[in-house]
C-alpha cells in the first residue's frame, strides 16, 4: 500500500492511463496532467486525480513521466522548468523509451539538484499495462530503486538492471529484437499463406516449435489474425525505439547487418503507412508488398 505521498504522472496516453490507475488502487494518491484535453478526459473516466497546470505535479515525492521520447521528456522536465521547481530529495521516473545517454544528462541535471532520477522503462504493452503485469526494467542508484520499489511494483515485476541508463538500452534492445520477430514472422506467414497454409494453423504449430516468439504467440494470434490491429502501440514509436537500439549497437562496435536491415524495414513500412498506424500493422504491410500471384491450390 502507498503512505498517503502524492505520486505525479505526466503522459496519460494508452499507457499513462492503466499505469496510473494500478498506482491509485496501490493506495497512493495520484495527480495526472496531460497537455491534451482528451487524455485528460479518459484519465479521469479511470479514476486519476487529474491537475489543470503541469505546476501542479511538482510538488510531489515521486513524479513519473510516460512520454514518447527524449525530446518531449526534456521539453517537459528541462524547459518547462519541473526539475527547478520540485523539491530536494524527490525523485523523477521516466518510465517511456528514452535515449540512453540523454538519460544520463538528465540524471546529472536532476541530481545537482538533490533530485534522484530513476529510468524504468516497460514491456508487455496495453494489456499488461491494465493488468497490473508489465515488466518493469530500472536503470538508477540501487538504494533508490529500492525506495521506490513499491510504488514500481504496483504496475508489475520490476527488475534493477543496471546504472544510470540501463532500463533505457535494455529497453530499446528488446524493441529491437520484438520488430525482428515481428517483421520476418510477417514474411514467413505470409508466405505460407500464399503457398496455401492457412495461417492460423502456421500459428499454431510455430507456437508449438523452435519458432515460436512474442509476436507469434500474442500479437499474431490477438491482433494481426482478427485483423483488429489495435495493440495500442504505434509503428512509429517501434522504428524509434530500434533505431536507438540500432544506434546502440554501432557505439559499441557490434556488427549491425541484420539490425540495419530490420530498421529499414520498419521505417519503410512507416514511410508507407498512416502517422498513426499500430505497429501490427507491419504484417499488412508485407502483405501489400508481395509480388507473385498466390499458389494454386
Amino acid at each position: 500500500m502507498g503512505d498517503g505521498t502524492a505520486v505525479g504522472f505526466v503522459g496519460l496516453g494508452n499507457m499513462g492511463v492503466p499505469m496510473a490507475s494500478a498506482v491509485a488502487a496501490g493506495g497512493w494518491r495520484v495527480l495526472g496532467y496531460d497537455s491534451s484535453p482528451a487524455a485528460r478526459g479518459n484519465a479521469a473516466a479511470a479514476g486519476v486525480e487529474i491537475v489543470d497546470e503541469l505546476d501542479d505535479v511538482t510538488a510531489v515525492d515521486t513524479l513519473v513521466v510516460v512520454l514518447p521520447n527524449s525530446d518531449i521528456v526534456e521539453a517537459v522536465l528541462v524547459d518547462g522548468g519541473v526539475i527547478d521547481r520540485m523539491r530536494p530529495g524527490t525523485a523523477i521516473i521516466d518510465m517511456g523509451s528514452s535515449e540512453p545517454s540523454r538519460t544520463r544528462q538528465l540524471v546529472a541535471s536532476a541530481g545537482a539538484r538533490d533530485i534522484a532520477f530513476l529510468d524504468a522503462p516497460v514491456s508487455g504493452g496495453v494489456l499488461a499495462a491494465r493488468a497490473a503485469t508489465l515488466a518493469i526494467m530500472v536503470g538508477g542508484d540501487p538504494d533508490v530503486v529500492e525506495t521506490r520499489r513499491p510504488l514500481l511494483e504496483t504496475m508489475g515485476k520490476v527488475r534493477h538492471v543496471g546504472g544510470p541508463g540501463s532500463g533505457h538500452a535494455l529497453k530499446a534492445l528488446n524493441n529491437l529484437m520484438s520488430a525482428a520477430h515481428l517483421v520476418v514472422s510477417s514474411e514467413a506467414i505470409v508466405a505460407g499463406k500464399r503457398f496455401g497454409l492457412d495461417p492460423a494453423v502456421i500459428i499454431d504449430v510455430v507456437n508449438a516449435s523452435s519458432g515460436r516468439s512474442g509476436s507469434t504467440d500474442l500479437k499474431w494470434p490477438r491482433f494481426i489474425l482478427p485483423e483488429t490491429f489495435d495493440s495500442g502501440f504505434s509503428l512509429r514509436l517501434m522504428v524509434k525505439d530500434a533505431a536507438i537500439a540500432l544506434g546502440l549497437i554501432d557505439a559499441t562496435g557490434t556488427p549491425s547487418r541484420a539490425s540495419s536491415a530490420i530498421v529499414a524495414a520498419w521505417a519503410d513500412a512507416a514511410g508507407d503507412l498512416p502517422a498513426d498506424a499500430d505497429h501490427t500493422e507491419i504484417a499488412r504491410w508485407v502483405e501489400s508488398l508481395a509480388t507473385a500471384p498466390p499458389a494454386a491450390g
